[in-house]
């Protein structure tokens, strides 16, 4: 697989290292000359250019890519590299870094973006998820599908504690994917049965989340994930 990084900082060398580990082929760009320095990922490809330019892309046959990654720290360089990406040169995914987690909104098709990568909003969530019991912690979102990972971990005293899973009724467009206990994971059957601290991973969209915690931990505090729209 050939992938194309716009920008060169700590975050895309990241990236870049691991696909390289992986066996694929990976084009780093940048337009300052400081990080473009082949030695810190000798194995890449390097090109000096800004990758919000069509000649710059042009020289980087993004069209020959599979995955173009915007993982600079611009938030608007990154939506204008995933749109060109998309329109002009017919890449087939796209992954953008969102700096400002209030800037998530914009991350869309409209935009190309396939999937959308917020740091902020990841570290916020494990947070969340390693110190809250009852309440729904939005882990990841899928931009194409609209739909999300969330986490419950299940409190004393729950009705479900003792259920079997497949004895509950869930939601519509909502799937158990993962019980986590004692640290381990399991992939839950219909003849698994739930316990107190148990961590629950679903799939599940937006308009289910708030039946999905009232349904698991009944009586516990909302908490609803910011949508203004500030401006990038």
């Amino acid at each position: 697989m050939r992938v194309v990084i716009a920008g060169a900082g700590s975050v895309g060398r990241s990236i870049a290292r691991e696909l390289l580990a992986n066996g694929h082929q990976v084009l780093l760009i940048d337009k300052d000359a400081d990080d473009v320095q082949a030695s810190r990922v000798p194995e890449a490809s390097w090109l000096l250019a800004d990758a919000c330019e069509l000649a710059a892309l042009e020289e980087a046959r993004l069209e020959a890519s599979d995955v173009c990654v915007a993982a600079t720290g611009d938030d608007k360089a990154n939506l204008v590299l995933s749109l060109l990406a998309k329109t002009e040169f017919g890449v087939p995914r796209t992954v953008a870094r969102v700096n400002n987690p209030k800037n998530e909104w914009m991350f869309d098709e409209s935009w190309g973006v396939d999937v959308a990568v917020s740091t902020p909003r990841l570290m916020t969530a494990l947070i969340e998820e390693a110190v809250s019991i009852g309440d729904l912690v939005r882990i990841f979102e899928f931009q194409q599908g609209r739909a999300s990972m969330v986490e419950i971990t299940l409190p004393d005293g729950s009705p479900f504690a003792g259920r079997r899973v497949g004895d509950v009724d869930w939601p519509a467009d909502t799937v158990l994917v993962a019980i986590i206990r004692e640290q381990r994971p399991l992939a839950p059957t219909p003849d698994d049965a739930m316990e107190a601290g148990d961590e629950l991973l679903f799939i599940t969209t937006t308009e289910q989340e708030f039946r999905l915690q009232d349904l698991v931990a009944p009586g516990t505090q909302h908490h609803q994930r910011s949508t203004e729209d500030d401006e990038v």
